[in-house]
């Protein structure tokens, strides 16, 4: 047995927060994620450092928020050094199966192998890239990618993205992805060798697409769904982004193309009960894989790690997807279960948590001093049940948008306009009333954006060392992205270890 611990770290996509049974919602149906919580540290209040799948990603494996990396959006960012390669200096032995979203998607990025899954919409095979795994095992079985529905069927906009699965299930991108890990553990995994394994199912991103026998599972419970949050008033007192992201995704050329702005509540309530059910398929894979690790005797020394790279909407404000920063989208699940014996288990923290975290906890556990430019602190004091000093602030980069937020109080800024947003969280817990421009809450709203401003600035010096070194090849003091290879990145003289508890 391998005298470090393997870390599993199991990432779906778009996974709201509140999707886990065990954690007080009980319309779920989660039995894998339940005994994951019963068993380890539930995180209750983590937030993305990005809205949407690839910023979100970018922080998350590069440690360093996107400011200082460029990726706001669908940027290119596997040319950075990812957290994964420090581990496989370090002697890990390091594998993903499934979603990254890496960008370029071929890239290694530290990983000694890589089963590549991307969106099941995903068409970089038109765009001459070749196809992902996935792509690769439909066509074996003689299907291709469910493409361009929303051009095909002339019903698309009256059915909100809930399209039940409709081949058979091996074919379903989250069980190809749960079939390769399990295989991998089985027949590669070794015991005495320590392995950092990230899985990343595809679900339950749109479309929401269930098998019939999970979404049986939601059958005429219809009516212990919450109801959606804000519907009658929509978009009163909010930035026009709010309506134009809405009318774009109806009107879009592309298969995500929904339209919530006519749903009724039996509409909203099927598309829930749909994704819903998509939660519970990538539940039953957490399930198989934990299932397979024990076979194979690598459970007893393993912490497994699940979280989402952001949330959804799912109707609420009359809304779907993410690109805004709601708790809907930034808040996600983050539950962290060490299987190694005397570990507490059965914990709660309901102090505000990153998923910029992750990336030191796991250096952390895996015996690897935290490299310099992570901008994250480590959870691990947390899973040892240690008194912690608290986060007072998360922080959300998107494209335009920019979030700061603490336990009762968010600001989102809106690059280039006068609109934005303020929410008193104690009193409007669910994010009805911008107070934006509430002279009663300017002393809040400054308060914040000061706070915000010196996050920035301590965040910028903290990577100073990543982003600007010296070469001198031409005779000039030039400025440059440092190699991926370059240990240079390591070194004493790197800057500031931890930043203020902002």
């Amino acid at each position: 047995m391998s005298a470090r611990p393997h870390v599993v770290l199991i990432l779906t996509d778009q996974q709201r927060a509140d999707t886990i049974a065990a954690q007080g919602h009980a319309w779920m149906r989660t039995p894998n994620l339940d005994a994951l919580v019963r068993g380890g540290v539930s995180f209750t209040q983590c937030h993305a450092a990005g809205a949407t799948c690839t910023p979100s990603r970018a922080a998350l494996f590069t440690g360093m928020y996107a400011h200082n990396t460029g990726c706001y959006s669908f940027n290119n960012w596997a040319h950075h050094r990812l957290w994964v390669q420090d581990l496989a200096d370090a002697g890990y032995y390091c594998v993903n199966i499934g979603k990254m979203h890496l960008q370029p998607r071929d890239a290694s990025a530290g990983f000694h192998e890589r089963v590549i899954v991307e969106n099941p919409t995903s068409t970089s095979r038109d765009g001459g890239h070749g196809d992902d795994a996935w792509g690769r095992h439909l066509a074996l079985h003689g299907h291709a990618r469910p493409n361009f529905r929303h051009r095909t069927d002339p019903d698309w906009l009256k059915k909100h993205q809930a399209v039940p699965w409709h081949l058979a299930e091996h074919l379903h991108s989250d069980i190809f992805t749960g079939d390769s890990a399990v295989a991998w553990i089985e027949r590669e995994a070794d015991p005495a060798r320590p392995t950092f394994l990230q899985i990343g199912f595809p679900g339950p991103h749109e479309p929401w697409d269930p098998l019939p026998r999970h979404l049986a599972d939601y059958d005429g419970r219809e009516a212990e769904f919450p109801a959606p949050v804000d519907r009658p008033h929509d978009f009163d007192g909010n930035p026009p982004q709010h309506a134009a992201v809405r009318d774009f995704h109806a009107r879009v050329d592309h298969e995500s193309r929904i339209d919530l702005a006519s749903a009724t509540d039996a509409e909203i309530r099927r598309m829930r009960k749909h994704y819903y059910a998509k939660v519970t398929l990538v539940d039953e894979q957490i399930g198989r894989v934990v299932a397979a690790l024990e076979r194979k005797g690598l459970l007893e020394n393993s912490v497994v790690i699940v979280t989402s790279d952001h949330g959804e909407m799912l109707g609420d404000h009359s809304l779907a997807y993410k690109w805004l920063m709601f708790d809907q989208v930034t808040r996600v699940p983050l539950v962290v279960r060490d299987f190694r014996p005397g570990a507490p288990g059965g914990l709660a923290v309901p102090q505000l948590v990153s998923l910029i975290d992750l990336g030191p906890t796991v250096c952390e556990l895996a015996g690897v001093a935290p490299p310099a430019r992570l901008e994250g602190r480590s959870l691990a004091g947390y899973l040892r049940a240690e008194t912690v000093t608290a986060r007072r602030h998360v922080f959300c980069e998107d494209s335009y948008l920019l979030m700061i937020r603490s336990e009762t109080a968010k600001l989102v800024l809106y690059h280039g306009q006068p609109e934005g947003e303020l929410y008193d969280l104690v009193r409007d817990p669910h994010e009805t009333r911008n107070l934006w421009d509430d002279p009663a809450h300017a002393a809040l709203k400054q308060q914040l954006q000061l706070e915000l401003l010196a996050w920035l600035g301590a965040s910028c010096a903290h990577t100073w060392g990543y982003k600007a070194r010296a070469e001198s090849t031409d005779g000039a003091y030039g400025i440059r992205w440092p190699r991926p290879d370059d240990k240079s990145l390591h070194g004493p003289n790197y800057g500031p270890r931890v930043l203020p508890h902002l």
